[in-house]
């Protein structure tokens, strides 16, 4: 027998072959079609990529992706964009709280601010102790007078012209003063331990706190730009954002800290984030 030789791929490609449609009835041919293996495996292939590129099309451009898995929806997007408005809102109020909290470790530490370092360097102070004035001796002896009677009690705000009264916080020998040129921004008055200290005037508490150099600190912020601190205490009365009135007993003192010589409390006068020298505005012995 004769063996079959076996065509190439390429030739069995292009074979063709005769597609008859007839009338079963009288075999009648209807339609007839001249076919090939590759004409049907290149008709199929275009169908496919119709059907391909039609999805797509509807899903890339009509409301269909929302419901598929990994698309995101319009709802999604509206949310994602809130979220990011809240989240940049969060990051103000974080900056705000982060400056905050930085300023009165500033106070804490007898630092300064950045604010006041760039105050500092753009404007240049006039001291008024520098001026000469002429004045005649009943002029002095007034200014003396009133002085006296106003040194410790009152200080007047150059905007609203409301006088403020202060109260010593405790009373007792005034052992270390106010220097500027050593940092030390208060003075330390030498009393007994467990002595009441009393706040100045009224405010609100925005530090009640124990630290390792300062022992018991609190610190209150009173109207007109005035921030008093008390540090070394034995132990404190009010916490982190009481309201305290004038007079009112807010810690102990004591003899805490890294930074005590003896059983004292350091005081301090701040205002609008300046130390000012608390001996100016309040009698203390």
């Amino acid at each position: 027998m004769k063996e079959k030789t076996k065509k190439p791929f390429r030739q069995k490609l292009l074979n063709q072959y005769r597609l008859v449609v007839l009338n079963e009835s009288t075999y009648e041919e209807r339609l007839s079609y001249k076919l090939s293996r590759l004409n049907i495996f290149l008709f199929f292939s275009l169908i496919a990529t119709l059907i391909i590129i039609s999805t797509i099309c509807l899903i890339a451009f009509t409301s269909i992706k929302e419901y598929i898995p990994g698309y995101d929806s319009t709802a999604l997007r509206t949310s994602a964009v809130k979220n990011i408005e809240v989240l940049d809102s969060l990051t103000l109020v974080i900056e705000k709280n982060q400056d905050y909290l930085n300023s009165i470790g500033s106070v804490l530490l007898g630092e300064k601010s950045k604010e006041v370092v760039q105050k500092e360097g753009k404007i240049s102070r006039l001291e008024l102790s520098n001026i000469e004035f002429k004045t005649n001796e009943e002029d002095s002896v007034l200014r003396k007078i009133v002085e006296k009677e106003d040194r410790f009690n009152v200080l007047e705000s150059a905007s609203s012209k409301v006088q403020f009264v202060l109260i010593s916080p405790i009373f007792g020998q005034v052992t270390s003063r106010f220097d500027y040129s050593i940092k030390h921004f208060g003075i330390d008055i030498a009393v007994p331990t467990n002595s009441p200290v009393k706040a100045i005037a009224s405010g609100t508490v925005v530090l009640a706190e124990w630290t390792v150099q300062t022992g018991y600190v609190v610190v209150v912020e009173h109207a007109f730009g005035l921030t008093s601190i008390y540090k070394h205490n034995d132990s404190g009365l009010i916490s982190q954002g009481d309201l305290v009135e004038a007079g009112q007993v807010i810690a102990l003192s004591g003899n805490t800290g890294e930074l005590t010589t003896g059983p004292h409390l350091h005081f301090e006068l701040w205002r609008y984030g300046n130390p000012v020298n608390p001996e100016d505005y309040i009698s203390f012995e």
